[in-house]
């Protein structure tokens, strides 16, 4: 019953904490969102501190029934102000996106993006080297200083003492070392924190040890939180938030089973021993998967799409709709245009594109054509929508080789099956018969 109900709050976290920290980017804007999260996570691990002081003076004197009620009493002030928290909604002209399509996309959004599989592939394994402290922490507390369930709360309490400095600290560390040292300088401080606590025997030196442990912890995860946000546009933020925590809490409890079957096998000392290599090992995977840097990306939308006149009086579930571009390139730009062109074709599968292809015509070499379909008329226009200010520089760029006369033709075509006429697609009133 008692891991039921801890799994039941585990899906809650995992529901609610995504749409917090993207909430976060409705509230400030982007340039603030550094500090922002790391602001978020010294609260967070304030409360770490303190609250274990709070929860055993209440456990003490009312028992542990009463503490978990008081919890939840505590929850009611933060819906109080969610309700009270009036945002103004953008307009919204489409209809609203199926949650399969959603889902869908955010997954295609997140695999055509390297940054962010850096990201999440790197939280993954500080999530699961990381956690072997807080996982063992009990047992350090009992096996190592001999101490009570009071060692670990105040062992616990040094912890979230150094998350604090480390949020307070963030912004002065980044401003000296670049992301990827951050992250690898986290891995290192866990990877010594592991190898104090393992030799140490006195509580006081284990408290002091946690310090830099909790501030390293801090600073990586802040650091992968705030990559994310600023490597992925507003309109799949909570999506990729949603990736990036599986990724991170899938390491944490893969590494929370696995640092304490090492420590049944192992002992205590021998696990954390074994920890301080993995997270040497987590550190050095810098050199393959290496941290972007500060993302200068603009990525708010770029509200260049106009829908054009059609003479089809469409519906929005009509389709298929494939896409044609056109481009007259000279031969000596044809290596820059194809160079171009790679970026052009992830932005547009990330964006909900599918069968993408680059045409070249063969009786006339200099004409080019992009091809991409989508399923239906109202996904072509989202799929327009979500463009940025980023994916706007790339067209950009194509419309200067471009050497026609005007900007590149786009075509608009349907796919229609042969043997009979399609009832949803009648011309439109004032468009006569040819």
């Amino acid at each position: 019953m008692l891991l039921s109900l801890t799994f039941l709050i585990g899906c809650g976290w995992a529901l609610n904490d995504p749409s917090w920290y993207a909430s976060t980017g409705e509230i400030l804007p982007r340039q603030h969102l550094p500090s922002a999260v790391a602001l978020n996570s010294m609260s967070y691990n304030l409360m770490r501190s303190i609250g274990p002081a709070i929860g055993g003076l209440i456990v003490a004197t009312a028992g542990a029934a009463f503490a978990f009620l008081f919890n939840v009493v505590c929850y009611f002030a933060l819906l109080i102000a969610l309700w009270h928290w009036k945002t103004k909604p953008a307009p919204q002209l489409l209809p609203r996106e199926p949650f399969g399509s959603a889902m869908a996309a955010g997954f295609r959004y997140v695999l055509l993006s390297p940054n962010l599989l850096k990201v999440m592939g790197r939280s993954f394994v500080f999530g699961l080297t990381a956690v072997v402290i807080l996982a063992l922490l009990p047992l350090v507390a009992r096996e190592q200083v001999a101490g009570t369930a009071i060692t670990y709360g105040i062992m616990l309490g040094f912890f979230g003492l150094g998350a604090i400095l480390g949020a307070l600290l963030i912004g002065r560390i980044r401003d000296v070392l670049s992301h990827e040292w951050v992250i690898r300088g986290a891995f290192v401080a866990l990877a010594l924190g592991c190898i104090g606590l393992a030799w140490s025997a006195h509580v006081w030196l284990s408290c002091l040890l946690l310090v830099p442990a909790g501030m390293a912890w801090v600073q990586a995860w802040s650091l992968f939180n705030v990559t994310v946000q600023l490597s992925t546009p507003r309109w799949v933020v909570g999506r990729a938030l949603s990736l990036y925590q599986t990724a991170s809490f899938g390491g944490m409890a893969t590494g929370s089973w696995l640092w304490g079957a090492v420590a049944d096998a192992q002992g205590v000392a021998g696990a954390l021993l074994m920890a301080s290599v993995a997270l040497v090992a987590g550190g050095l995977l810098g050199l393959v998967l290496r941290h972007p840097d500060g993302e200068t990306l603009n990525l708010d939308p770029a509200n260049q799409f106009c829908e054009p006149a059609l003479q089809l009086d469409l519906r929005p579930r009509s389709g298929p709709i494939m896409a044609m571009v056109d481009y007259r390139i000279d031969h000596d730009d044809v290596a820059e245009f194809l160079s171009v062109m790679a970026l052009r074709r992830r932005a547009r599968l990330r964006d909900g594109a599918r069968q993408w292809a680059l045409l070249r015509d063969l009786e006339e070499p200099h004409l080019w054509t992009e091809r991409y379909h989508v399923p239906t008329w109202v996904e072509y226009v989202r799929h327009n929508q979500r463009q940025t200010h980023a994916d706007a520089e790339i067209v950009a760029r194509l419309d200067a080789l471009h050497r026609g006369e005007g900007p590149p033709k786009i075509h608009h075509k349907i796919e229609r099956q042969t043997g009979r006429v399609p009832a949803d697609m009648p011309l439109k009133p004032h468009f006569g018969r040819t």
